[in-house]
């Protein structure tokens, strides 16, 4: 049985946890405010993904940091050049006489001669006016309809390529990405022009004889795809701005003989 002090006690205690409860939430709830504001600051000012929401977005943002960074290249090999006349000796003089005789076949020095130029373009269909029985992937032109192009060039004996504006190397990969080209860090949308300095005869028919090429041919007189092939007179070629990234393989010293370690390219 309880008395009155008792029940007074009881009633006192009953308050305090009650204030006690007050106060805890009330601190838990500051504390989740405080740890939201952070979270949104940090979101705000570091978006995931550079703010790129899907795979085109983030190859467009790609190219914009690739022409910035092309740019200040271009700024740091002028300033190079400017320091190697600073210690200009007979030494660096015939290292630099060795790297340009090769620098135009390794694509490291522009190229003049008489070229030959080749459009392949979409076939300009939509959705609703799509012939029956074809799909959209009919009517595009793809990776290895480009790379046809670029390899019979190469055959047909082809001194120097360039694919839209950029000069093309043994370490230079032509890829599309769903309707668009990605070349060496840059974005390209249709119409592709390849472009080769060569002997244009020898160069036409490499392009006549290639099979890939050949198939891409009849699929353009068919749905209407793009196939321009032209003579541009004399062209210069820039030289490549890019970076060499060779990937090569050597024997290594603790693997069974006849065996190879391919090691990372870079």
């Amino acid at each position: 049985m309880s008395s009155a002090p008792e029940t007074g006690r009881a009633s006192g205690a009953s308050g305090w946890r009650a204030r006690k409860g007050v106060v805890g939430v009330t601190a838990v709830s500051l504390l989740a405010g405080l740890l939201f504001g952070t979270s949104a600051s940090l979101a705000s000012d570091r978006p995931i993904g550079g703010g790129a929401t899907d795979l085109v977005g983030l190859i467009t943002a790609r190219d914009d940091q690739v022409r910035e960074l092309s740019e200040q290249a271009e700024e740091l090999r002028a300033e190079v050049s400017t320091l190697q006349e600073a210690v200009d000796t007979s030494e660096t003089r015939r290292l630099a006489r060795r790297a340009d005789a090769v620098a135009p076949a390794v694509g490291l020095a522009p190229v003049t001669g008489a070229a030959v130029q080749v459009t392949l373009d979409d076939a300009g269909y939509s959705l609703d006016t799509l012939p029956e029985g074809y799909s959209v992937d009919d009517v595009v032109v793809h990776q290895q309809d480009l790379q046809g192009v670029v390899n019979a060039l190469w055959a047909g004996g082809a001194e120097a390529i360039m694919v839209q504006d950029q000069r093309i190397v043994s370490t230079s990969a032509v890829q599309c990405v769903g309707s668009t080209l990605f070349l060496q860090g840059r974005v390209y949308s249709p119409p592709y022009t390849v472009t080769a300095i060569g002997d244009p005869a020898a160069l036409r028919a490499a392009l006549e004889a290639d099979p890939v090429v050949s198939t891409y041919r009849q699929w353009a007189r068919a749905i209407g795809l793009g196939y321009v092939v032209q003579d541009v007179g004399q062209v210069e070629m820039p030289a490549f701005t890019g970076v060499f990234r060779p990937s090569y393989a050597r024997v290594a010293d603790d693997v069974v003989p006849g065996t190879v370690s391919l090691p990372d390219s870079g």
